[in-house]
């Protein structure tokens, strides 16, 4: 029985479970990795090879190294984007946004003031509008990221990350890895994603938590001096 148990936790991390591939631009990288965060190492030359293969039509035109922008997305002068980088349509990247490179931003994305976003991808829908840090990390369909929530990517001993699940561990071999947010979550303001977290789907993570391994689909987080998951009555 304890066997099987942890074998429903393993699972319950697979891209499959957290994330809908029909809602990314990205979704062959995903193809044959079982857990999603293994596909960080492969953004930078996916976004290359997908966009010199794939990107050539008039949707889209090329600016500088490597950057794809869709020509209905909204770009404001102001915003610095290095590659390489792939913006999907009508995303809107705001006014003093700084996208670092290796970075996939879904349609209808939104990126905003002081937000800085580095070998992620956001999937359609992405919400991360105010003084936001995503790192090394993947954001399913329509999740959100209150002001000044952030992904912690680099754990301050440098050691290499591990996601704890329960009272397990599942080590992931790196050294920077943010975290994967489900479709449909909501991260609360200031609120920190520390290095390893895995935020199911259709969850809301309270203001001012400090979140740390897994946390189930359709759950309700918040830290009351300890964390408190609360299983959600209802679900989208």
């Amino acid at each position: 029985m304890a066997n099987d148990k942890k074998l429903l936790r393993i699972r319950a991390l697979e891209t499959t479970q957290m994330l809908d591939l029909r809602h990314t631009i990205a979704a062959n990288i995903f193809a044959d990795k079982r857990y999603p965060y293994e596909v960080l190492p492969n953004i930078h030359d996916f976004i290359i090879e997908y966009g010199n293969e794939h990107l050539h039509d008039s949707r889209f035109e090329k600016r500088g190294d490597d950057i794809w922008i869709a020509k209905n997305a909204i770009v404001a002068d102001t915003a610095c984007i290095n590659g390489p980088c792939i913006i999907d349509e009508e995303a809107e990247i705001r006014h003093g946004a700084f996208i670092r490179g290796n970075a996939i931003i879904g349609k209808k994305a939104v990126v905003g003031n002081s937000t800085e976003i580095k070998n992620s991808i956001l999937f359609d829908g992405v919400q991360v509008p105010h003084y936001n840090y995503v790192g090394d990390s993947i954001l399913g369909f329509m999740a959100h990221m209150g002001a000044g929530s952030i992904t912690s990517n680099v754990k301050s001993d440098k050691s290499l990350i591990e996601i704890h699940y329960g009272k397990e561990k599942m080590r992931t071999g790196m050294k920077k890895f943010g975290a994967v947010v489900g479709d449909y979550t909501e991260i609360g303001c200031n609120s920190v994603l520390n290095p390893g977290s895995m935020v199911g789907r259709d969850t809301i993570v309270y203001p001012l938590s400090s979140v740390r391994g897994y946390v189930p689909n359709l759950s309700i987080f918040k830290t009351n001096g300890k964390p408190i998951v609360i299983t959600k009555q209802t679900q989208k």
